[in-house]
């Protein structure tokens, strides 16, 4: 199937299938075929505020994750991160909503910068790494553009794409169990509990505290959950605070409180602060295996939910179809560019989408609500400030957990499929190094596969990245042994 075969060619078809264009409606409804879709304006605004309440955490999240030191021992500042987070999220969460006309919201995506922050950073600047994003961006653009994006698609096993997701869970996990001041690294183990074998300090155990409710709330599928237990964490943690119960130095990005107005101007101190540069700081082939490792992060997941959002929306066809379906993949590819000039890390679809959607949105409008909130939040940012890191970084675990939950479609008693999993999973956090993870489980699907006697079943693409990651696992010993170093 070509991209062309998907795209709409009607107005009546981009309604969605099977619906009419009456006439005399608002021209809200005719530009976003609110009414063909079987929905109202009431609809589509209370979906727009249930998918940016579902996912506003972010705005918190991913300035925690981004705040490590770079190659040069740089950091950005927490404000400027808040800006450059809820600005791309508010531009790409619009464009979705004017130009795809569906509701589906944009954020930076915590699989991409769990990359940018364990992988890419420590071997560069944070300019450098953002163009690595624009770049990361400019591929998934062409891959749609090109039709590109379903070859591939289609030439990784499905069971390493739930491996991939699941990995990357994995190690967004322990990025906030160290973040939150559970986990630290151990003198006679890799990591222990504390810093010395047991919890030390309230923060630690607000985290804790806040970690529980989360998983509670889950349970209990209260809408918001994550958003809940975040601000619940802040108030406790501003109470503790103020009472001096909690000496302020314990706090990892300093004490929770308010310093001065509420609201302020937004911060884009960050933004078109990109490099290119990254080549000739760390050599072509790791070039091109962060930008691929990126791509890898963002674009499944992103196929999966346009494609999954949309179903639950009843905005595809028969066939699977969903209109407007290039315009959504394309504005995605986007995101990742857009992202990166923000200084805020690439955006991608959310699945939190589908809340909205359960709120009844079906159309973008209620894109154009969740984006004009997160343009709002450009002017509160020293209100999200205030949320402590180890408030925070519990929402992390549990995003690491929900992306775990697809372990339930592998098959782990057939070998051939269930070691390549493992392996991929295993080694993204205990090497902090998501590459090696997709190297070491396409390499061993495809050794395995070749041991059965199923050479043929593999395609030319998986054969491409076997050697491309064999080389990218051998060139340091190749190099020593050469005398290159």
């Amino acid at each position: 199937m070509t991209q062309q075969s998907v795209e709409p060619k009607t107005t009546a078809e981009e309604a969605g299938p099977g619906s009419r264009v009456p006439a005399g409606r608002s021209w809200l409804d005719r530009y976003f075929h609110i009414t063909h879709r079987g929905s109202t304006v009431a609809r589509e605004v209370r979906g727009g505020i249930t998918t940016f309440m579902a996912m506003a955490y972010i705005v918190l999240l991913n300035p925690v994750i981004l705040s490590g030191k770079d190659a040069a021992g740089d950091t950005l500042g927490q404000k400027a991160l808040i800006t450059a987070t809820a600005f791309a999220a508010a531009l790409t969460t619009l464009l979705m909503g004017f130009v795809g006309k569906v509701p589906l919201a944009l954020a930076a995506g915590l699989s991409v910068s769990g990359v940018i922050a364990g992988q890419v950073v420590p071997q560069m600047t944070w300019p450098q790494a953002m163009g690595m994003c624009v770049m990361y961006g400019v591929v998934i653009m062409l891959l749609v553009v090109t039709g590109l994006r379903e070859m591939i698609m289609n030439a990784i096993p499905l069971a390493l794409k739930h491996g991939i997701t699941m990995g990357i869970g994995l190690f967004i996990a322990i990025i906030g169990l160290v973040k939150g001041g559970f986990v630290h690294a151990g003198e006679a183990t890799p990591l222990t509990l504390g810093p010395t074998g047991e919890l030390a300090g309230w923060p630690v155990l607000l985290f804790a505290g806040t970690l529980l409710l989360i998983f509670m709330l889950q349970a209990r599928n209260t809408p918001g959950a994550i958003l809940i237990g975040i601000i619940t964490g802040t108030v406790v943690a501003s109470v503790l605070n103020a009472t001096g119960v909690i000496d302020p130095a314990q706090w990892a990005n300093g004490a929770p409180e308010l310093h001065g107005s509420a609201v302020s101007m937004p911060d884009f101190s960050l933004f078109g602060e990109l490099e290119f540069g990254g080549w000739g700081e760390v050599g072509a082939m790791t070039v091109g295996m962060i930008v691929f490792t990126l791509v890898l992060a963002g674009f499944f997941d992103a196929m999966a939910t346009i494609i999954g959002v949309g179903t639950e929306a009843k905005l595809a066809d028969d066939k699977g179809r969903m209109p407007g379906l290039s315009k959504a993949l394309f504005i995605d590819g986007a995101g990742g560019a857009i992202g990166g000039v923000a200084g805020g890390s690439g955006q991608t679809v959310f699945v939190e989408s589908a809340t909205g959607v359960g709120e009844g949105a079906r159309t973008g409008l209620a894109s154009v609500v969740t984006g004009l909130f997160f343009a709002a939040c450009l002017f509160f940012t020293p209100i999200t400030a205030i949320v402590p890191q180890e408030v925070a970084s519990a929402a992390l675990v549990v995003i690491g957990a929900m992306m775990m939950m697809n372990a339930r479609h592998v098959d782990w008693a057939d070998r051939a499929t269930a070691i390549p999993v493992f392996l991929t999973v295993v080694l993204m956090p205990f090497t902090y190094s998501i590459t090696a993870g997709v190297a070491a489980g396409v390499i061993s699907y495809v050794a395995i596969k070749v041991a059965q006697g199923k050479a043929r079943e593999i395609g030319a693409f998986m054969w491409a990245l076997t050697v491309i990651f064999v080389v990218y696992f051998a060139l340091n010993p190749i190099e020593s042994w050469l005398g290159v170093h």
